[in-house]
């Protein structure tokens, strides 16, 4: 799948679309005048479809497109506000972070990505809980995911199940288990943790200097959280400069 986001949205919204209207592939595709070839790549997100085509479908589906243009990056800055402003607890306990961790049992592993960086501060969105694993542990972790009935994501379909669940087997390491989704970073030698500790539990972290590493999309939000401290600072520093100047003149 590409990596671009407009690609990802209008792949999103024309499966949503298809769905809502209760028709298959196949059949949009006979309303449209394409193949249903065509239109699974364009579901995945394999293609960009062009303007033309893309109004072809949606009018199909009785829809049609509006386009609409908004500051760079501001998808990033809605995710970090609503995650500045949620209750930590309630945060943790939407993604089942400890039924997760109790379920994993003896297993080693450590909280990474996006989950760790949450543990250490970082108001960033988290959508699953998020370990490393080694690899030489992959069958007590097969072991796991078949206990909990895991079913792995199929990027291909974007839908859960259809594949192996296996750490093994080619795919996203991304699992739904009955404790909630699960996703995993499987490495030969398991990060050094720093214990983090929180509600009466004591949780193995990895560092947040290494989860910028490891981490794309973490670091991506960590970058843009900081950014945005800075700039409040900077804004705040001027106001308070504002205000002074404007003291002293009254002043003088």
């Amino acid at each position: 799948m590409t990596e671009s986001r407009l690609v990802r949205q209008i792949a999103h919204a024309l499966r949503h679309e298809r769905e809502r209207a209760g028709l298959t592939q196949q059949a949009l595709a006979d309303r449209a005048g394409l193949s249903q070839a065509a239109i699974a790549r364009i579901e995945r997100g394999d293609r960009l479809p062009s303007l033309t085509t893309t109004e072809r479908l949606l009018t199909a589906l009785g829809r049609q497109l509006r386009i609409e243009v908004e500051p760079l990056d501001s998808h990033l800055d809605a995710a970090l506000d609503e995650a500045a402003t949620a209750d930590l607890n309630e945060r943790l306990t939407n993604f089942k972070l400890d039924r997760l961790v109790d379920a994993l049992g003896d297993l080693p592993y450590v909280l990474a990505g996006s989950t760790a960086a949450l543990l250490q501060g970082a108001p960033i969105p988290v959508a699953a809980v998020e370990i490393a694993v080694r690899w030489r542990d992959s069958s007590t972790f097969t072991a796991f995911l078949e206990r909990t009935y895991a079913q792995r994501w199929n990027a291909r379909w974007e839908e859960w199940g259809g594949v192996r669940h296996e750490p093994e087997e080619r795919g996203e390491h991304r699992w739904l288990t009955r404790h909630g989704e699960l996703r995993a970073r499987m490495v030969d030698e398991l990060p050094e943790p720093i214990e983090v500790r929180h509600g009466g539990r004591t949780y193995p972290v990895e560092p947040l200097v290494q989860v910028e590493v490891t981490d794309r999309r973490a670091a991506e939000l960590l970058r843009r959280h900081r950014q945005r401290l800075a700039a409040g600072t900077d804004e705040a520093t001027r106001a308070t400069g504002d205000t002074a100047g404007r003291a002293g003149g009254s002043a003088g």
